[in-house]
């Protein structure tokens, strides 16, 4: 997986957004103004946070020692930072995507407005 392919399949989600909050080295997207997935454009490989359900956060790190590690630049509880090594399928990757992007627009009272 490339960050383009990343990028394309994230910015379909209803109310994602990106930007450069903190520079111009680090791909930030959010739903509803709360990030949920940052991507570090300067790193040799693909890699990016995700949020995680903390118990699930460490389930993965035990898992994939190699792939997913703390939340670097987070809170450790609730961040996995996720490296393309090409040990997790393209498939893994997008549904930790998928959860991060579901605990964090899943915590409004009202549903993300649909991208136009």
């Amino acid at each position: 997986m490339d960050i383009e392919t990343l990028r394309e399949y994230v910015l379909q989600k209803p109310g994602v957004t990106e930007g450069f909050p903190f520079g111009e080295t680090t791909l930030v997207f959010k739903v509803n103004k709360k990030l949920f997935l940052l991507v570090p454009l300067d790193a040799g490989q693909l890699q990016f946070n995700v949020k995680c359900n903390p118990d699930k956060a460490i389930e993965l790190r035990d898992e994939h020692p190699d792939s997913i590690l703390p939340g670097f630049h987070m809170n450790k509880k609730h961040w996995n930072t996720v490296i393309a090594n090409g040990s997790l399928s393209s498939k893994h990757l997008l549904q930790m995507v998928d959860d991060s992007y579901g605990l964090v627009a899943g915590s409004f009272k009202t549903a993300p407005k649909k991208n136009t």
